[in-house]
């Protein structure tokens, strides 16, 4: 039987990312995931819930994220779950489901994507159906800032 393990979630970061380096120099970044969930109650009361999740992203991914992503800031990541299992001090067994990283895309406006350059921050997703870059940048793949493949396109052509 095939196995398929894939996660997508967006939603606002919860701490500033936690950029931490491996005794082989990989970067290993950890962060919070706030994803809210509105939803209409049979009485026809709106409620929200909010889930926690944490994740993880390693090498360039991580210092990406850590450049340009701070608390409070809208994010999209793409990744899988990985089932963490340890014993506390107490011997007892412990597990918890985390999200590991793999890609991931910027969200929202320009406010603190970087100071003055066109298009804000590179894209951490490769491109494929349905990746027009968003409001955070010229879509496709990664490209280290000021080594943009698109010319800035003038805001009086954007027809919305």
């Amino acid at each position: 039987m095939a196995n398929f393990n894939r996660v997508i979630l967006m939603g606002n970061l919860t701490r500033d990312i936690e950029l931490r380096y491996t005794s082989n120099n990989t970067a290993i970044g950890k962060i919070g995931l706030a994803v809210n969930r509105r939803y209409r109650t049979q009485e026809g009361e709106n409620r929200e819930e909010t889930t926690f999740v944490d994740c993880e992203a390693w090498g360039r991914t991580a210092e990406i994220m850590n450049q340009y992503l701070s608390k409070g800031r809208p994010v999209l990541v793409e990744g899988r779950l990985r089932l963490d299992q340890w014993q506390d001090r107490e011997g007892r067994n412990r597990s918890k489901l985390m999200v590991v990283i793999e890609n991931f895309q910027f969200v929202g406006g320009r406010e603190d994507a970087g100071a003055g350059r066109q298009g804000g921050p590179p894209q951490q997703r490769s491109g494929g159906a349905g990746d027009t870059g968003g409001a955070g940048g010229a879509g496709g793949a990664s490209q280290p800032p000021g080594d943009s493949q698109y010319e800035p396109i003038d805001e009086d052509d954007i027809p919305f």
